[in-house]
């Protein structure tokens, strides 16, 4: 009986952890998507390694939902072998996350420089492609910044005199605003600066969330060790 009511309280507990890994991999999942949106929007196609950290998340998202599956499946059957999949396969996510917050931290300055230097080429065509406009129209609004690096990145862009930016830099966005403007009426800081003192923000509850993480699946490879632990002892019971 003791053993029975042990086992049933680590699948109800293990129950509740699977639940939290399909929450986390619909999480990175979308964190994934939205990266690498953001980097196809700002960052040449060309493969580095930090176009393929979103990728990673990706797969490890999707891998985690099937390893939850696994999980669950290996609790109702209460099947050690599938427990111990499941365990092992945790255990592998658990490493290539560690793996990929190394790399994140390791390439954070090539990011940077990937992200300056395409948004410099992609200004060059801001007068010729409408849909680049609106991108870096919508970072210059959003961010309240002006150019990659500053203002004065526009001035090398063709067909743009040295008097004039675009509308989106100004801090009152009104139709020709950009034109024979002032130092007082625009964002002079570059986006690069901006948005990534915005990410710095933003740091600590990413760290925060993916520490969480990490703590359930953690808790999750325990929990499973333990069903084994039961079910192999109920085995000898009987």
């Amino acid at each position: 009986m003791a053993v029975e009511g042990g086992m049933k309280c680590v699948k109800f507990l293990l129950y509740v952890l699977l639940l939290a890994f399909c929450a986390c991999a619909v999480g990175l999942i979308a964190v994934g998507v939205a990266a690498q949106v953001f980097l196809n929007q700002t960052i040449s196609q060309e493969t580095t390694p930090a176009s393929l950290l979103p990728v990673v998340i990706i797969a490890v998202g999707a891998f985690l939902f099937l390893v939850a599956f696994v999980g669950c499946c290996g609790a109702c059957k209460e099947n050690s072998c599938l427990m111990i999949t499941f365990a092992v396969f945790l255990s592998l996510i658990v490493l290539v996350e560690v793996a990929v917050a190394i790399a994140g931290y390791v390439f954070r300055d090539k990011v940077e420089s990937e992200f300056s230097k395409n948004f410099q080429k992609q200004m060059q065509n801001y007068l010729k492609d409408n849909r680049t406009a609106l991108v870096l129209d919508g970072w210059q609004h959003q961010f309240n910044c002006c150019g990659a690096n500053n203002y004065t990145d526009w001035e090398t862009v063709p067909g743009m005199d040295k008097d004039r930016v675009p509308d989106s830099c100004c801090v009152n966005v009104t139709v020709g605003c950009g034109t024979d403007f002032k130092l007082s009426t625009i964002h002079t800081q570059g986006c690069v600066q901006s948005m990534g003192a915005e990410l710095r923000k933003n740091i600590l509850l990413v760290a925060a969330a993916a520490l969480g993480i990490a703590f359930v699946e953690v808790l999750g490879i325990i929990f499973s060790c333990c069903l084994v632990k039961s079910i192999r002892s109920g085995y000898e019971v009987m």
